[in-house]
């Protein structure tokens, strides 16, 4: 079976001792895309959250970078390749276990503002991991992610009374 991308949403709340938990539906495609439990996660290039994906991206994006120096060839800008390449394959692998937990590291929480519980929303070759309050400042765009995200903290805090 192909990897079929990442799709839908989910919330989950912050764990002790750092720890947070892929949710389910993410957990079983990161796994198809690792060919196991392997999580990558980087700071996204222009908003206020996290880029998670699994292993199989690493061909990927070392064909975007193919593509994105034909392009600038192309136009007569300059590429600096190596500085792209540091950008684009700078993200942490994080192992995570059965259940989906995982240690974030410092730096990462500190470049997403991650505080509390994490907010995913699926992204096809991608997902996002938000901070709510990060995302409740994104445009209309993202309604539906916004939308989404109060249900499931709705439903955090009814479970917590």
């Amino acid at each position: 079976m192909s990897f079929g991308g990442y799709s839908g949403q989910a919330y989950s709340p912050a764990g002790d001792k750092g720890r947070f938990v892929l949710p389910p539906l993410f957990r079983k495609a990161v796994k198809e895309s690792s060919d196991g439990r392997v999580l990558c996660l980087m700071k996204h290039p222009t908003w206020t959250c996290l880029v998670g994906f699994g292993l199989s991206r690493k061909p990927e994006l070392e064909a975007q970078l193919d593509r994105e120096e034909e392009m600038a060839v192309r136009l007569g800008k300059d590429f600096d390749r190596d500085t792209r390449s540091s950008q684009l394959f700078g993200f942490q692998e994080l192992p995570f276990d059965d259940s989906g937990r995982f240690v974030m590291p410092d730096h990462l929480r500190t470049l997403g503002q991650i505080e509390g519980g994490l907010y995913f929303q699926g992204g096809g070759r991608f997902f996002t991991l938000w901070n709510p309050d990060q995302l409740g400042k994104m445009g209309d765009d993202w309604a539906g992610a916004k939308a989404a995200c109060e249900s499931f903290l709705a439903d955090a805090k009814a479970k917590g009374k």
